[in-house]
C-alpha cells in the first residue's frame, strides 16, 4: 500500500530541518532527562506499598471495566479524589487519565461560544490542542509578561463574555515561572475573568506545587495537576469547586468516552502522596536545584533564569544543539536537545531536569563537560 505523498513531504521536510523524531532508546547514562524529578518512578517502596495496598483492600482486578460514567467508577476513585482535594486545599478533585486529556477535556468543554482565552505564548501543546477544540476566541500574551496581559484584558472585556487567562506555574521548556500573586490581583479585579493555572512540573518540586506555596489556592478558578513527573505514576486531575467538578463530568469528552484507571494506577497515586507528604526527597532535590545555579554562574554559562527543576541553555540550531547533546551523551550524561518545531528556531535548547538522586559530583560534571562545548 502505498503512503500517501503529503505525509512523506512532510517527513522529507523534517529530515531536512534536521528536526525528525524518533523514539528514545533505555541507556545507562546519567539522568538529566527524565521528569522524574524525586525519584518516585523507581522507587521499590511506593511499588511495594501500592502491592500491600490492594491485597489488604482485596483489589484483585487488572482493569476498569469501562468508563466511569458506566462500570469503571471503582471505590478506590472517591477514596483518591478526597484525598488529593484535601492534599490540595481544593473542593473537588476530578482525576482524568493523563495531563493531555484533562487540559483538552476543561478547554473543549468549559469556554463557550461568546467567552474569550488568554494564554500564555509558551503554553503547552495540551492547553493549545484544547483550545483549538473550543467555540471560543482566544488570544495569546506575550510570555510571563503582565502588562501585556493587562492590556488584553482591557481590549477584550464584555458584559456577556466570560474571560479565561492561562498559564503554567511551572513552564516545561523554559523552567521559569509567572508572577502569579500579581497576575491573580489582575485577573480578580474583574468579576467575570477567571484564572487557570497548569502545575504539572510545580507537583512534587514545590511540594504540593506553587500556587499552595504562594496561598492562592481561592484565587484561582482551575488548576491542573499530573501525576507523570514529580509523582512518577500516571494520570492527572483538574482541582476546582463542586461546580466545576459536576460540569466536567457532563461535559468534558475526554473523561466521558474513555475507559477509566485500572485501580493499580490509582494505588499508585495515593501511595505517591503518601510518600510525597514524608519523604525528604524534596529538600535534597531543592539542594540540587541551588548547586546547579551556583554552579552554572561560576562556569558561566547562559541558562535561562529558573528555581524549578528544569535548566535550559539556549544554543541556537537544531544541528548544533543535536551535536553538543551527542557529545554529553557520550560523556556519559543524558541531556536531551529541544528543537524546533518545539520551541521556536533560533531558541533550540539543552533541558537539563534535575532530580533529588542527582549527586553534586554528577552536576559539576555535566555542567564542565557543557561548558567545553559551548
Amino acid at each position: 500500500m502505498q503512503f500517501p505523498k503529503k505525509l512523506q513531504q512532510k517527513l522529507i521536510q523534517r529530515v531536512a530541518q534536521s528536526s525528525l523524531r524518533s523514539l528514545g532508546r533505555e541507556n545507562s547514562c546519567i539522568d538529566f532527562s527524565s521528569n522524574d524529578y524525586l525519584g518516585f518512578a523507581k522507587s521499590e517502596s511506593i511499588f511495594n506499598k501500592t502491592h500491600q495496598y490492594l491485597v489488604a483492600c482485596n483489589i484483585k482486578v487488572n482493569g476498569a471495566t469501562g468508563s466511569r460514567l458506566l462500570s469503571g467508577n471503582h471505590k478506590l476513585y472517591t477514596e483518591i479524589e478526597k484525598q488529593i482535594a484535601k492534599h490540595h486545599n481544593s473542593e473537588t478533585a476530578l482525576i482524568f487519565n493523563s495531563g493531555y486529556d484533562a487540559n483538552i477535556g476543561f478547554f473543549a468543554s468549559v469556554p463557550q461560544r461568546t467567552d474569550i482565552i488568554l494564554y500564555d505564548e509558551f503554553i503547552h501543546a495540551s492547553i493549545r490542542d484544547g483550545i483549538q477544540l473550543s467555540n471560543a476566541k482566544s488570544f495569546k500574551f506575550k510570555h510571563n509578561d503582565l502588562i501585556h496581559l493587562d492590556e488584553l484584558l482591557k481590549r477584550v472585556q464584555q458584559e456577556n463574555s466570560d474571560i479565561y487567562v492561562v498559564t503554567e506555574s511551572v513552564f516545561s521548556m523554559d523552567g521559569d515561572s509567572p508572577d502569579l500573586v500579581t497576575m491573580s490581583q489582575i485577573v480578580n479585579k474583574l468579576t467575570n475573568v477567571h484564572l487557570v493555572v497548569d502545575e504539572a512540573h510545580a507537583l512534587g518540586v514545590f511540594n504540593f506545587g506553587l500556587i499552595q506555596k504562594l496561598q492562592l489556592e481561592n484565587d484561582v478558578f482551575a488548576r491542573i495537576v499530573t501525576f507523570g513527573k514529580g509523582l512518577g505514576c500516571h494520570g492527572a486531575a483538574i482541582l476546582g469547586s463542586e461546580q466545576l467538578q459536576q460540569y466536567l463530568v457532563n461535559f468534558a469528552r475526554s473523561f466521558i468516552y474513555t475507559t477509566g484507571l485500572s485501580p493499580h494506577a490509582l494505588a499508585t497515586i495515593k501511595i505517591a502522596y503518601d510518600e510525597l507528604s514524608i519523604s525528604d526527597s524534596k529538600e535534597k532535590l531543592q539542594q540540587n536545584i541551588q548547586y546547579f545555579i551556583s554552579e552554572s554562574k561560576r562556569l558561566q554559562l547562559n541558562f535561562i533564569k529558573s528555581n524549578s527543576a528544569i535548566h535550559c541553555c539556549i544554543i541556537s540550531g537544531n544541528e548544533r544543539v543535536k551535536n553538543i547533546a551527542l557529545q554529553l551523551q557520550e560523556s556519559g550524561f543524558d541531556v536531551k536537545p529541544i528543537l524546533s518545531p518545539t520551541v521556536p528556531q533560533n531558541q533550540e535548547r539543552l533541558r537539563f531536569c534535575l532530580h533529588s538522586y542527582n549527586s553534586k559530583e554528577e552536576i559539576t560534571n555535566v555542567l564542565e563537560n557543557l561548558a567545553t562545548f559551548v
